[in-house]
Parts: structure tokens; sequence; C-alpha cells
């Protein structure tokens, strides 16, 4: 064993002289802890968030979205066949968009209303898995003898008073084109609520609602129109490449956006939060760091004489610097490994007690918690660096003693 590691040993189990000096390194052991563990709760969190918003954005919405240039789609059924000859492409499906107000007997909400084709929807709106039945939104017969039906999300339906069963109207303001020119064509039609889904997002299921296709190209006068086509692929990260490649195949005027690019905003804001939670966090750390420094500094001037006795033994500069690096460093691993743990513990118990949140603030009904192993290397990797650059301004000061002065006065 080297000399230097042999007397940093010797200098952390020894007793200090002065009780101050302990009550300090105690502290900096402390602090490290704390800001490892906080950093651990918070980034888990932060990545849990993403990653459940992820995972309900892609239950809800398609992996890419094909529309085209000037409005409408027409022939859309020879469109979906060369989309789904595409490689990577699992399902497709037409849909319709549009705003309208939901009316029932206890009140009135806008929504997002949604036409889908309930044979191919389900493919490809997996939230809808197992509610979107071709029966549930039976079509709208000639002789209006079946009410056609309309699935809501779930907080939409609270908002409305109505639940599975209930009819409500559908009141939609739509442009009729005629040989006169173009004029609102207000319309309202009644619905039977045959499903209520959950996605899991408050924002989802407070303002989606989904009807047949036909029924929606009839209440927004579209003839056999629709606004584009959803798509599935079997690889999400690689979805826009995919989508490249099928507008590359279909040609002008037809243009396609991925999930990413139409939630960009939201992720980039995420992303943004979880780098400004760890730079505020790391301050936490910094303190510690201070810590561990202040404890060098005053442990240098308690064994100035033993400093200065190594030294007229033949001790380098060096030496002595690596004896008080390898105690600062033994402080800031310990307590990076005390955080550690604390940290892994505080997110099993975040992740096994389902903490409840108020769905209409923070969108999500239980606290998500991701822990990820890069994240606890790159929390525990900066710990130890900040630790490291504590230890250099004393180490370097102990290396400056004058052996003469130091035996004298000592």
């Amino acid at each position: 064993m080297a000399f230097e590691l042999f007397i940093g040993r010797r200098y952390l189990r020894s007793k200090q002289k002065q009780v101050f000096i302990s009550l300090i390194t105690i502290l900096s052991i402390a602090g490290v802890t704390v800001g490892v563990m906080a950093l651990i709760t918070v980034i888990a969190v932060m990545a849990g968030a993403e990653s459940y918003f992820k995972s309900c954005i892609l239950g809800v919405e398609s992996h890419v979205v094909l529309m085209q240039h000037g409005g409408r789609l027409a022939d859309y059924p020879g469109v979906l066949a060369d989309i789904e000859k595409n490689e990577g492409v699992e399902a497709a499906t037409p849909f319709i968009n549009t705003q309208v107000m939901l009316r029932s007997s206890f009140g009135v909400s806008g929504a997002v209303l949604r036409g889908v084709d309930p044979f191919s929807a389900s493919k490809v709106i997996k939230v809808l898995d197992g509610n979107l039945l071709p029966d549930q939104l039976g079509k709208d017969k000639a002789e209006n003898s079946i009410t056609p039906g309309i699935i809501l999300g779930k907080e939409l339906a609270k908002n409305l008073g109505v639940m599975k069963g209930d009819e409500l109207h559908v009141i939609s303001l739509s442009v009729l084109i005629s040989p006169f020119g173009i004029k609102p064509a207000p319309s309202m039609k009644r619905f039977k609520v045959t499903g209520i889904f959950e996605s899991g997002m408050y924002e989802y299921d407070g303002n989606f609602s989904y009807i047949h296709l036909d029924d929606a190209q009839k209440i927004l006068h579209m003839d056999s129109t629709v606004t584009g086509i959803e798509i599935r692929v079997t690889d999400v990260e690689n979805a826009k490449s995919i989508a490249e490649k099928i507008v590359g195949n279909l040609g002008s005027p037809f243009w396609a956006r991925d999930w990413m690019q139409m939630n960009h905003n939201f992720f980039s804001a995420l992303e943004l939060e979880k780098k400004a939670m760890f730079i505020i966090l790391v301050l936490i750390e910094l303190v510690a760091a201070f810590n561990i420094t202040s404890s060098l500094i005053m442990m240098v001037m308690e064994k100035k004489r033993d400093i200065g006795i190594l030294k007229a033994m033949g001790a380098k500069n060096k030496s002595i610097r690596k004896i008080f690096i390898f105690k600062g460093m033994v402080i800031g691993s310990i307590g990076t490994v005390l955080g550690g743990c604390m940290g892994y513990v505080l997110c099993s118990l975040l992740e096994n007690y389902k903490i409840k949140m108020p769905g209409d603030v923070y969108n999500f009904i239980n606290l998500p918690v991701n822990l990820q192993l890069s994240d606890v290397f790159m929390i525990g990797s900066s710990a130890l660096i900040i630790c490291f650059f504590a230890t250099l301004y004393p180490a370097h000061q102990a290396s400056k003693i004058d052996p003469v002065e130091a035996i004298r006065n000592g």
C-alpha cells in the first residue's frame, strides 16, 4: 500500500483534536448524501413523467399522420393500400378531425370530434382497443331507427354528466359549398354514448370523442373525403424516417408528421425542466463541497506539524496532495454511495405506494417514477467530480507548507 493512502486512512480513523472539524466532516457527508438522494429522486420522477406522457400520447395518437396540401383527402382507399405496402407500417386508418359542441341534459362542453373507421382504428389507436367495436359506433341507418354511437373520454363524460347508454347532441358548424357560394351549414345530431375510454392523461380524457367515419362525413358534409390517414409503425423511434419514405413514395401533394414533431414543444419543455432541476439540485452538492473544502483546510492547519515532518523525511509535494485528495474523495464517495442507496429506496417507496395527483393540474393520476441506471451513473459521477475539485485547493495549500516553519511552530 502506498504510504499516501496509509496516512490518509489514519487521518480518517483518528479522532480530531478539534470536535468542530469532525462535525464539518459529518455535515459534508450528509450534504453529499442529501444532494445525491434528491437528484436521483427528482430525476427519476421527471424521467417517469416523460415515459408516462410518451405512453399516453402514443396510446391516443398515431405514430404518423399523413395529410394532403390543399385540404381534404378524396381517394383515401387507394392511398391506404399504398401506405400499407411500405416496410415498417403496422396499420393505417382514415380519420376526420374537427371541433364541436357536445350538449347533454346536464351541460355543454367543447370537444375534439374524431370520425374513425371502427374496423381499422383500433389497430392504430391503442387506447380504444377493446372499446372501439363496430357495434359501439353503429352507422346511422337511412330510416334513423338506430341512434349512432359516440365514445367519450372519461373526464369529458364526467363534465357532461353522462354515462354509457345516455344520449347527447353533437353540434357542428361546417361550411357548405354550393353553386351559390360558400355558406355556413350548422348541424345538430343525436348520439348515444356507447363507450367511455381512459388514456390516463387529463388533456385527452377531457377533450376527445369518437364517432363513426360515415357519421362524421354526414355531419360535416364531407361526402366521401377524410381529413387524413393515421399510421402505426413497428419501430416508434424510427417513425420519422418511415414517414419520409411514405411521402417520398406517394409524392406531392402529400405531407406527413411523426409523433415527435406533433409533440415537439411538449417534450422539449419536459427536457428543459429536467435539465433545470438537475442544475438547481447540483447546488446542494456544491454546498456540501464547500464543507469538504472547509474541513480539509482546517485539517491542514491541525496537521501542519505532521506535514512538515513528512516533507522533512523526503515526502514530495505530490504525495502530500494525494493524502488530502484521498481523504476528501473518501468523504465524497461515502456521501455518494449513501445518497444513491437512499435515493433508490425512496424511489422504490414512491413507485410501490402510488401517490395520487390531481389530474387536471399535473395531467397524470399517480406520481410516475422511472429510475434509470444511466441517470444514477451521471448523478454519482457529477457528485464525485464536484468533490474532487473541492479537495484541490486545501491539498495544494498543504503541499506548499514549509517543513522548517511547520516543525518550529508546530
